[in-house]
């Protein structure tokens, strides 16, 4: 059976603070654990005027500590910004407040823009360099076993140690991180959302042939992270779209700004190639009423035999993106 889960970026949108979108992914988790969700993950950006989610660590721990079964994680902690060993310490402590329930994606993209990678890692030229260095070692840390002979820090550990530990993920939206994924034997999630579909089939396909077995994941496990929306009409459901048009629009041209509502999208004043620009996003996009949106996920599932499906859904009214949620929980006959 196809599993489902969410992402949640922690959009900003216009006419709320940024702070009230951090309380309604707090609020958002704990709906969808309802609906029978299988996992909340939680991503990573800086220094942006569109998401607000820049330490997905500390909104993790407080979903964790208002939630009882739901998995929760990252999607991703960007790993050249910071030291494996933090990121090993704070993943124990996250997996001791919800043991077995914490999930550590990690990615390589910034998550911001250069100067920005440059403010949170003074070595950013060639931290990314190193992430698969950096993963090994995570992985040493998070299971509780020494790092490699030779490596400096081989005898320290991250505490605090328990019976569990974080299921570690890598996420990505290329080649690359499928490969490093097959190589250390790790789920591996494509951001389907980023790229819409485009890679998926070449990633899947390295990552597959390229799997090298682990203790934790004797075979691959494959998932894709892509953006949806569903409502009771495809009028409905065009509507809550059309924000998200005019940010990919804004996004295609350098420009971050908080989601519009669904009536300043309809009063944005568009060019022709603003228009092609739009219509390419619409074919490539999954929207539509339950039955339409559960047909495109199930198709794609099949089509790349992926055994999870995360969902990314930002539109502008907290409670239409809560409805979506739950129309497709009933589509895909979830339960708590």
């Amino acid at each position: 059976m196809l599993s489902l889960s969410v992402l949640d970026q922690s959009t900003i949108v216009t006419g709320r603070s940024p702070d009230a979108s951090i309380r309604e992914s707090i609020r958002l988790a704990q709906f969808c654990e309802s609906l029978g969700y299988a996992r909340y993950w939680c991503a990573e950006h800086h220094n942006s005027d569109s998401q607000a989610g820049t330490a997905p660590e500390i909104l993790i721990s407080a979903i964790a500590a208002t939630t009882r079964r739901i998995r929760v994680g990252s999607a991703g902690v960007m790993l050249p910004h910071y030291s494996s060993l933090k990121v090993a310490e704070q993943f124990r402590v996250l997996d001791a407040i919800a043991p077995g329930r914490i999930d550590l994606g990690l990615g390589r993209a910034p998550g911001s823009d250069g100067r920005t990678a440059y403010a949170l890692n003074p070595r950013a030229d060639t931290a990314a360099d190193e992430f698969p260095a950096a993963v090994r070692d995570l992985i040493g840390w998070t299971a509780g076993e020494k790092l490699v002979e030779g490596h400096p820090f081989r005898d320290i550990r991250a505490q605090p140690m328990a019976a569990t530990r974080p299921e570690i993920w890598i996420l990505g939206s290329s080649d690359y991180g499928a490969q490093v994924a097959a190589y250390f034997g790790l789920p591996f999630c494509f951001a389907h959302f980023i790229t819409e579909g485009r890679g998926l089939e070449q990633a899947f396909g390295l990552y597959r042939e390229g799997y090298r077995p682990s203790v934790a994941h004797p075979s691959p496990h494959g998932a894709i992270c892509v953006w949806a929306v569903t409502a009771e009409t495809e009028a409905e459901a065009a509507r809550l779209f059309s924000s998200r048009e005019i940010s990919r629009l804004n996004r295609d041209k350098g420009v971050y700004a908080a989601l519009p509502s669904p009536e300043e999208a309809a009063a944005y004043v568009l060019s022709d190639s603003d228009r092609a620009r739009i219509e390419r996003t619409r074919a490539r996009s999954i929207y539509g009423t339950p039955d339409v949106v559960g047909a495109k996920l199930r198709a794609l599932a099949e089509a790349y035999q992926v055994e999870e499906i995360a969902v990314l859904t930002t539109v502008h009214d907290p409670e239409a993106r809560r409805r979506s949620y739950e129309l497709l929980a009933a589509e895909f006959g979830l339960r708590e």
